[in-house]
């Protein structure tokens, strides 16, 4: 009944090590926002184990509906209908969550929209809530490995806006918008899940 849903084989790769983050840091969280949702196979995974915590998904207003299709049929109570956001459009207008997940997006996305995600997200973030970035980065404008180079080089190829993204960078946005860091952990396939929290300045 589920092969005809969207289907993501790194969402399945990655989902056990994303869990192991998520279990340190979401006890007290009630409510988390997935921005770029995709398949819905993040969205379906973690809500089915966070009973306790509502995901609201979204995407591109493109992709809403194929999203929905595997969210529609999970039937979870704490899983709703994913809506459409495109980070570019401000103001989001979708409320303050404890925690905003993205998974494999900011390298998707062009760097004035990495930009317009972050002078957004925080305002979405409730106090001492958390933004939790999966994906692929360079540190000091050095790749971390060769695989990653030519993965930046297919997705140039494909978008030449697209492209993996300097941490130092990635993290500067995140700091002017009163974020602050609080792990870089190693992930599957040569990624990382960064976690910042949102400071009570």
């Amino acid at each position: 009944m589920t092969d005809d849903l969207p289907f993501s084989q790194a969402s399945e790769n990655n989902k056990t090590a994303i869990l192991e983050v998520f279990s340190r840091h979401f006890g007290d969280k009630d409510s988390l926002l997935e921005l770029a949702g995709g398949t819905g196979q993040h969205a379906v995974f973690f809500a089915s184990l966070f009973t306790y915590l509502t995901w609201q998904s979204s995407d591109i207003p493109s992709n809403v509906s194929s999203l929905n299709r595997r969210i529609g049929s999970a039937e979870l109570e704490n899983l709703p209908l994913a809506i459409p956001i495109d980070v570019n459009d401000k103001p989001w207008g979708c409320g303050a969550y404890d925690a905003i997940f993205t998974a494999n997006s900011l390298h998707i996305m062009s760097a004035e929209s990495v930009e317009s995600f972050f002078s957004e997200v925080a305002s979405h973030i409730t106090q001492g809530g958390l933004l939790i970035v999966y994906g692929p980065f360079k540190y000091n404008n050095k790749f971390t490995t060769e695989s990653n180079e030519e993965f930046d080089l297919w997705l140039k190829v494909r978008d030449p806006v697209s492209g993996v993204r300097d941490f130092e960078w990635v993290n500067s946005l995140a700091e002017s918008a009163g974020l602050i860091l609080l792990e870089d952990n190693p992930m599957p396939a040569n990624n990382q899940m960064l976690v910042w929290k949102k400071s009570s300045a």
